[in-house]
């Protein structure tokens, strides 16, 4: 005899599969309005030349001093591709699944923040097309991920699945901001400021192989900055604040009688 389950679980679980429906719709709509926006190859590479020459005029540090240094460690270079490509989806999805299940109220936040600061790229990829500065190679750049493996694109004019021409704002580095900032909040450890170290590897990473600028992810930062400003009254407490009592008044001491 089959025991059906109580309705509490039940709810439970139409729940998870509805925010899990909600979370692969709006990553299959980004996915495909990114696609639509795919092309304008000359406009890409102007842009792409147009950017570098601003981060030389900001005197911002060269990519390309960067991914230099890091050529003098083959097996960091590895280790880099692998992070750029296995870790950045991975991370966002097992950090949202733990929220939903375990802090609910933060789960909400992050998911919210994702959804706007993730449209707000879709938005840049139409309106500034820009090639990453592995294209680019009269700057001296090299596409890491190609050469050293693993490759997470294919040739541009053969690569159907993504559009390689939507640098700008970087959605690596967004996205592990959000997951740090996420787990620094919904957590308690002493040393949840570890966290910070996943945008930060993310950073040099996705600078180091040439799929990002700098401003790529300054851009993205600027979103964020944006998306969180919107939702700031969703933002749950980090914990319960203490419940103040009144002071209680001393009572007086009892004459003393012989």
């Amino acid at each position: 005899m089959t025991v059906a389950p109580p309705a509490a679980t039940r709810s439970r679980w139409l729940s998870a599969l509805r925010e899990l429906g909600l979370v692969a719709v709006m990553f299959v709509v980004y996915k495909i309005g990114r696609l639509a926006a795919n092309g304008h190859v000359g406009e890409a590479f102007g842009n792409a030349r147009t950017i570098w020459d601003l981060e030389r005029w900001l005197r911002l540090p060269g990519e390309l001093s960067v991914q230099r240094r890091l050529l003098s460690w083959p097996t960091l270079v590895e280790l880099a591709n692998c992070y750029y490509a296995y870790v950045h989806f991975p991370a966002t999805v097992a950090c949202l699944i733990w929220l939903y299940l375990r802090r609910p109220a933060h789960y909400r936040w992050t998911r919210n923040v994702l959804a706007l600061a993730t449209g707000a790229a879709l938005l840049v990829h139409f309106v500034m097309p820009l090639a990453p500065p592995r294209m680019v190679t009269d700057t001296g750049m090299l596409d890491l991920g190609r050469l050293y493996g693993p490759a997470v694109y294919g040739a541009p004019e053969t690569d159907h699945l993504s559009n390689q021409y939507a640098a700008m704002p970087s959605l690596h580095v967004g996205w592990a901001v959000v997951v740090a900032i996420a787990l620094i909040a919904a957590t308690s450890s002493r040393w949840r400021g570890l966290w910070v170290l996943h945008p930060v590897i993310t950073l040099l990473v996705v600078v180091a192989t040439g799929n990002h600028y700098w401003l790529d992810a300054l851009a993205a930062g600027g979103l964020l900055i944006a998306a969180y400003a919107a939702v700031r009254s969703q933002r749950p407490l980090s914990a319960p604040e203490p419940v103040l009592l009144p002071r209680q008044r001393a009572l007086p001491e009892p004459a003393f009688r012989p």
